[in-house]
């Protein structure tokens, strides 16, 4: 398991990328100007010793020793012991609707990216729980496994979009069926299961699948995102608005927040509905009800004793300005005979 210790060195490599598009600047402005000073062949037969290709390579060999020396300053570390740490919390699993409805903008910024903020403010609230993550819209698929990390399910969150599943569709169904395999720790006594939609569900029998759930130990709760107004689907392209996704009779879907669905679900689950437009007050409801709720203890193994790796790229940055110093920018006689850069062949 590797760190980075410094990653806002990262940067520098700005300056390597600057330093490249220099380069071959330069390179077209010599060659240029030499075209115009005499014909190439006569610079080739009055500097017969220079050597374009070791000129390039001499510049290659900078570059990587600048980028070992970066990667020092970034001083990555490895972890070298797996250390069993004891942890006390509940069993955490977000269902994300992700269809295309999820893209309405009848609340800012639209209820795709609103819904991640509200999971993203819920998973910095956690302590010892573990989280995973439900991606659904057709059909229902794992984003991330149930786990402690919950930097990596931050992650994976901004990642969900209507892109990252194959069919198009509400099905809540297809969700709850997928959690009930989500829960891996049978000793587990309080496992919560937050279904995060607009509500619209195409195949309607979902409440009698959150009631079968809980029957496993799994409660249901739904948080509603959008507005019973409703609004247009919009459709863009790199960023670019196209217009608004319409019918078979060309007229304009009007996508609305439907509550009751998601109301009977939470019921039949014995959960709670949450309105989630006020992101600050859902963030709030369901820190309170996870602190409320009974903790479990469970054992998991995380890396420790990180050691410094900086060294390992400080001694390869050194060993190419060293060999740097070997690579002259005329041709040598030995190097010549041995013909390594093929500058025969070139020449002729």
């Amino acid at each position: 398991m590797y760190q980075i210790e410094e990653p806002k060195y990262i940067i520098y490599f700005l300056f390597i990328a600057i330093l490249i598009v220099m380069y071959f600047v330069v390179v077209y402005w010599k060659r240029k100007k030499q075209r115009a000073f005499a014909d190439l062949q006569l610079l080739k037969k009055l500097s017969p010793e220079s050597s374009k290709f070791k000129s390039a390579l001499k510049f290659i060999v900078i570059i990587i020793s600048l980028s070992f020396l970066i990667f020092a300053l970034m001083n990555p570390k490895i972890g070298t012991q797996l250390k069993t740490i004891k942890r006390q919390g509940v069993d955490i699993v977000f269902a994300l609707d992700v269809s295309k409805s999820m893209l309405a903008e009848d609340i800012a910024p639209n209820r795709l990216e609103k819904s991640k903020q509200i999971i993203s403010k819920i998973i910095d609230k956690l302590g010892g729980d573990r989280v995973g993550i439900i991606i659904y819209a057709g059909n229902a698929y794992p984003l991330l496994p149930i786990t402690t990390d919950h930097a990596a399910a931050k992650m994976f969150l901004q990642n969900a979009s209507p892109n990252t599943v194959s069919s198009q569709g509400t099905a809540i169904n297809e969700a709850l069926r997928l959690s009930k395999t989500f829960f891996d720790d049978e000793s587990q006594t309080n496992r919560f299961l937050f279904i995060v939609s607009d509500g619209e569900d195409h195949k309607k029998n979902s409440d009698n699948l959150a009631k079968d759930a809980l029957k496993e130990g799994i409660k249901t709760f739904t948080i509603g995102v959008g507005t019973t107004k409703g609004g247009p689907i919009p459709i863009k392209r790199n960023g670019k608005f196209l217009g608004y996704k319409k019918d078979n009779k060309d007229e304009v879907v009007i996508t609305q927040l439907h509550d009751e669905t998601l109301k009977q679900i939470a019921k039949k689950g014995d959960g709670k509905y949450i309105y989630g437009n006020n992101t600050s007050k859902t963030v709030d409801f369901i820190e309170e009800l996870l602190n409320d709720a009974e903790k479990k203890e469970f054992e998991t193994k995380q890396f420790s004793d990180y050691k410094d790796q900086f060294q390992w790229f400080v001694a390869l940055g050194l060993l190419f300005l060293v060999l740097d110093v070997f690579l002259l920018n005329k041709k040598t006689k030995w190097i010549q005979k041995l013909n390594l850069f093929n500058e025969e062949n070139r020449n002729s």
